[in-house]
């Protein structure tokens, strides 16, 4: 790298500047020029960019577009148009070609002189020259007159633009916010709704299984008081007493009341047996004593008859007296 600031070898002998070096010297000057003229020109774009109205930013949702402005419309490309071109060397050839034949210069040369004022008259050939440069000025003038009214009315449609653009936010806003009102309440509703629901399947549920629970316990209840009291657990104190204390004691009352009452019926009838068997035997007694009074009776019948038929000759009155 070269720098023409910094010298080299002795600083006290003259510097020598090779052809290396003052070509160095001149490419960095033109780069330092070009970078300056760069420079400037964006420097000056930028300028000429903030005096001239901006374009309002863009509403949410949406974006600029670039568009073709110029008188003459220019196609708009991301890249600019390329073509390839090639080129071919002639072969390298030891000498030069052989000039073209020129012929000689054949007739007479002539010459004239002119004087000062035939051929240019400065009022008369300025004229022309100052109704361009007025015309032109003028031109520019109308131009520039022109220029300031389109941009006022640039500016006009601008601030148009931008309160329609105000009016139709606040407008989209105000109905966002609408739309953001009318999807809450829905969704409140969708919620409330589906809670209603749940709640009323939730109620079901309970009824249904209050009422399964109570179908299944009221025979549960019963049972299982059933087979507590069957066990023992749960009693009647009264009836418990009545039936361990008053029921056996009122068992062996009456079974002893029923033998005592076995026994003095059997007595009874032991007793009506034998009298009876003594009323029998006193019958029996009776009738052979009846028999044997009979027996007597006849026996004393036979016996008088007999007496009677001995002595009936002469003893009738006896018999009648009898």
């Amino acid at each position: 790298m070269f720098d023409r600031r910094v010298v080299r070898g002795n600083t006290y002998s003259a510097q020598v500047i090779t052809m290396g070096a003052r070509r160095e010297a001149e490419r960095l000057r033109a780069d330092q020029e070009r970078r300056m003229k760069a420079e400037a020109l964006r420097r000056r774009l930028e300028a000429q960019a903030r005096m001239r109205p901006g374009t309002p930013p863009p509403a949410s949702g949406r974006t600029h577009m670039d568009m073709q402005t110029d008188e003459f419309l220019e196609e708009l490309r991301d890249r600019p148009v390329e073509a390839d071109a090639d080129t071919q060397t002639d072969a390298l050839r030891d000498r030069p070609a052989s000039p073209l034949f020129v012929r000689a210069k054949t007739g007479t040369d002539a010459e004239t002189q002119v004087e000062v004022g035939e051929l240019f008259d400065f009022d008369a050939e300025v004229e022309p020259l100052l109704e361009v440069l007025v015309g032109k000025t003028l031109e520019l003038s109308m131009l520039e007159l022109l220029e300031e009214e389109e941009l006022e009315a640039v500016r006009r449609r601008q601030r148009a633009f931008a309160a329609a653009r105000d009016a139709e936010l606040a407008e989209v806003q105000r109905l966002e916010a609408e739309a953001r009102r009318r999807t809450a309440e829905k969704q409140r509703r969708l919620k409330q709704a589906q809670e209603s629901r749940r709640a009323r399947e939730a109620a079901a549920a309970k009824v249904a299984a209050r009422s399964f629970a109570r179908t299944y316990l009221s025979s549960l209840n019963a049972d299982v008081f059933g087979g507590l009291e069957a066990e023992g657990h749960f009693y009647d104190p009264l009836r418990r007493e009545v039936a361990e204390a008053f029921m056996p004691w009122l068992a062996d009352a009456g079974a002893a009341d029923a033998q005592r009452a076995a026994a003095l019926r059997a007595l009874a009838e032991r007793r009506a047996a034998e009298a009876a068997a003594a009323r029998a035997a006193a019958e029996a007694e009776a009738a052979r004593a009846a028999a044997e009074a009979a027996a007597a009776a006849a026996t004393a019948a036979a016996a008088a008859e007999e007496e009677g038929g001995e002595g009936g000759d002469g003893g009738e009155g006896g018999v009648d007296e009898d």
